[in-house]
């Protein structure tokens, strides 16, 4: 797995390429410097493809509706092949608002009825993730006790009514970890290990982080094997890329060495709006083979089915929504 540092990237999605003008990478909308990165930022971040990528492309996505009103049971994973070791995908970027919860929730959702046995956990202590899926957010045990070390991450799995996903809910006692994480030393590994057990269950773990690059982030981030970083296709959306960008090479270079970026993923993108298509273009020019093609649209339908308890393939398999968030799982799987 290549490095993250400052220089390029390598592999389909990866860095290609010298990203750095005398010393520092820039991206920058015309008219206005947007971010920049620091020569020890970021060296390399290639998703790479797997041997056996061909044989686990996915099968013709076909949408069930699901029961929204299923109660939600704790999860038997025995019916379900075991694979070698499931590949954790944190969804990350500090700033709120640019569609990590969304894009967790519906790329889980996707990944799932492709076939693959897929979990999604909720570290963010305001629970979108776990009320997205129609999953009360008071639920116990959640994420909070797996991470206290009250119970096992298999205790805490609930199965959701979208076959084939599961999901480690989340719980507003969540907040207390932001704090209680920080004292302790040592444990910005807490959720790596209580994956261990779990991780040869599924085939994808997504992990929905919160709007910071606090210690919940950080555990994500080192549990991770790859990052996929939401950007709104707005001007102060790549504010934050470079001081992202520098917490992944700090992470990956102490932490986590098999740390790799998978891929920058636009969201509610408007094609009515010059600035969205110039957000676009500025960010595939610098970021050139890192971007995913699909593009994540704005949607009221992807807007709408939260509050149905469910992800927008099931509330509206038709719409632009459903559509691009099927085209990122089968594009996310392609790389391996």
């Amino acid at each position: 797995m290549a490095s993250i540092e400052a220089g390029a990237v390598s592999g389909q999605g990866g860095w290609r390429g010298p990203l750095r003008r005398g010393g520092r990478a820039r991206a920058r909308i015309p008219g206005r410097r947007v971010a920049q990165t620091s020569t020890g930022a970021l060296r390399e971040a290639s998703c790479g493809t797997r041997p056996e990528a061909a044989a686990d492309t996915p099968r013709m996505f076909h949408v069930k509706r699901a029961n929204s009103g299923a109660a939600p049971s704790r999860a038997g994973c025995a019916r379900y092949p075991r694979w070698p070791l499931g590949t954790i995908y944190a969804i990350a970027n500090q700033k709120g608002g640019v569609g990590k919860t969304t894009t967790a929730v519906n790329l889980a959702a996707c990944i799932a009825e492709a076939g693959y046995r897929t979990l999604l956990i909720d570290i963010d202590a305001q629970a979108n993730a776990t009320v997205a899926l129609g999953i009360d957010k008071h639920t116990e045990p959640s994420v909070y006790d797996v991470l206290r070390g009250d119970v096992t991450a298999a205790e805490a799995v609930i199965d959701t009514s979208i076959d084939g996903l599961s999901l480690l809910p989340s719980n507003p006692d969540l907040a207390a970890a932001t704090v209680e994480l920080a004292r302790e030393a040592g444990s910005d590994g807490r959720l790596r290990d209580a994956l261990e057990g779990i991780r040869e269950d599924y085939r994808f773990i997504l992990l929905d982080c919160p709007p910071s690059l606090g210690p919940l982030t950080i555990n994500a981030l080192v549990a991770a094997d790859r990052v996929i970083v939401p950007v709104q296709a707005e001007y102060f959306a790549l504010e934050g890329l470079a001081g992202l960008l520098d917490t992944l090479g700090l992470i990956q270079r102490r932490l986590n060495p098999r740390l790799a970026i998978a891929g920058m993923l636009l969201t509610m993108h408007d094609t009515r709006t010059r600035l969205s298509h110039d957000v676009e273009r500025e960010v595939r020019e610098h970021f050139p083979e890192l971007v995913f093609k699909t593009v994540i649209p704005r949607n009221v339908r992807i807007s709408e089915a939260p509050s149905y308890g469910i992800p927008v393939i099931h509330h509206d398999p038709h719409s632009n929504g459903a559509t691009a968030y099927f085209d990122l799982a089968k594009e996310m799987v392609a790389r391996g």
